[in-house]
C-alpha cells in the first residue's frame, strides 16, 4: 500500500498529477482527455500550472476547470518563471499520497502513469521515466541529453539513463522536503537520493510533438552543468566547506614549497638571479592563493554554523523511529 504515517489521510486522494504548461493552448484539451482515460477508477486530482503563457493556454484551462471542478485545480503564475518553479508550485498544492509529473506538450504518455504507480508498489520512493526510444532530433536533443545524463551519473553516483524525463512519480513525503531552484527539477532524483530515497527507473513511451513549439535549446545543457556543479558542492560539502577549500589551499601551499625549493636550488647551485626568476612569482602567487582558499573555507564554516544553529536545522533526516513498547 502507498500509505505512510505522515500523509494527509483526510484528503482521500491517492494521486496528484502536476502538469506545467507554457504556451500549449492546442495541447490542453487533449492531455486532459488522455489523463481522464488513463486514471479512470482512481482517486486523483489534476493540478495544471500555467507558467505565464502568452497565448490561449489559460482560457483553455479555465474551460476545463468549469466542466470538472471536482478534479481540476489551476495555478496561474504571474510570469514565465520556468519549469522548475512551475513544478514547485504544483507540489506545494498537491495533496495526493503519490505525485506524478509530466510535460504539457503531449510527448509524455499519460497511459504510462499506472505502470509508474505499480512500480512504486514495490517499495520505491521515486520512479523515473526512461525515454529509451526518443522521438527527438539526434544532434540537437538526443546526443546532448545522453552526454548530460552520463555526466550527472558519474558525478553524483545516481545511475539513471534519463534525468531529463519529466514523467516521474514521487512519494509525497519525499518531494515536499526538496527545495528547488534554477533548473533543478532535472536533478530531483539526486536530491532524493541524498535524502535516502529508494529510486527506480522504468521505460516509458515518448511521442513526437504534434503542435506548439519546443522550449528546449542547447543553452539548457549548459545550465544543467552549472546546476550540477552547485548541487555537487552542496550535497558533498555544504556542512564542511573547509574540506574542499582547505584541501585546495593545502595543495597550493604544497606546490609553493616545491616552487620555492626549486628557486633556492637554482640560486645556490646555478647562480640564477632570484629577482627575475619566474619561480619567485609562482611561489608568491601559490602562497597567496593557498591562504585565500583556507580563509574562504573558514568563512564558509562560520556561515554554515550560523545557518544551522540560528535556524535549528538538522543535518540529518530520519526515515522512521521505533521506541518504547
Amino acid at each position: 500500500m502507498l500509505v505512510h504515517a505522515d500523509t494527509d489521510k483526510q484528503t482521500g486522494i491517492r494521486l496528484s498529477v502536476v502538469v506545467p504548461f507554457y504556451n500549449e493552448e492546442q495541447n490542453v484539451g487533449e492531455i486532459y482527455r488522455r489523463l481522464k482515460s488513463a486514471l479512470d477508477g482512481m482517486e486523483y486530482e489534476l493540478i495544471f500550472v500555467d507558467d505565464g503563457s502568452s497565448d490561449g493556454t489559460y482560457p483553455a484551462l479555465r474551460e476545463i476547470r468549469e466542466n470538472d471542478r471536482e478534479k481540476v485545480k489551476i495555478i496561474r503564475l504571474r510570469r514565465n518563471f520556468g519549469q522548475t518553479a512551475a513544478l514547485r508550485a504544483g507540489f506545494d498544492k498537491a495533496r495526493g499520497e503519490v505525485i506524478v509529473t509530466l510535460d504539457g506538450d503531449l510527448q509524455n504518455d499519460p497511459g504510462d502513469i499506472p505502470g509508474l504507480l505499480k512500480k512504486m508498489e514495490e517499495g520505491y520512493d521515486l520512479v523515473s521515466g526512461w525515454r529509451r526510444k526518443r522521438a527527438d532530433p539526434l544532434f540537437s536533443r538526443r546526443i546532448p541529453s545522453f552526454l548530460a545524463n552520463r555526466l550527472i551519473s558519474l558525478l553524483t553516483g545516481v545511475r539513471l539513463h534519463d534525468f531529463g524525463c519529466t514523467l516521474k512519480a514521487y512519494r509525497r513525503e519525499i518531494i515536499k522536503q526538496i527545495d528547488l531552484y534554477g533548473e533543478m527539477h532535472r536533478l530531483i532524483p539526486v536530491l532524493a537520493s541524498w535524502m535516502g530515497a529508494r529510486i527506480a527507473e522504468m521505460e516509458v513511451s515518448h511521442q513526437r510533438r504534434l503542435s506548439g513549439r519546443s522550449k528546449y535549446s542547447l543553452s539548457r545543457t549548459l545550465t544543467v552543468v552549472l546546476d550540477l556543479i552547485a548541487l555537487k558542492f552542496f550535497l558533498s560539502y555544504s556542512t564542511r566547506p573547509i574540506h574542499i577549500f582547505g584541501f585546495w589551499g593545502l595543495v597550493c601551499l604544497g606546490l609553493s614549497l616545491i616552487a620555492g625549493a626549486i628557486l633556492i636550488f637554482m640560486k645556490l647551485y646555478r647562480g640564477v638571479d632570484m629577482t627575475g626568476n619566474p619561480f619567485l612569482f609562482i611561489t608568491i602567487m601559490l602562497v597567496i592563493v593557498g591562504f585565500q582558499f583556507i580563509v574562504l573555507g573558514l568563512l564558509g564554516e562560520v556561515g554554515v554554523r550560523t545557518y544551522y544553529e540560528s535556524q535549528k536545522k538538522s543535518i540529518y533526516l530520519v526515515r522512521e523511529e521505533l521506541e518504547g513498547d
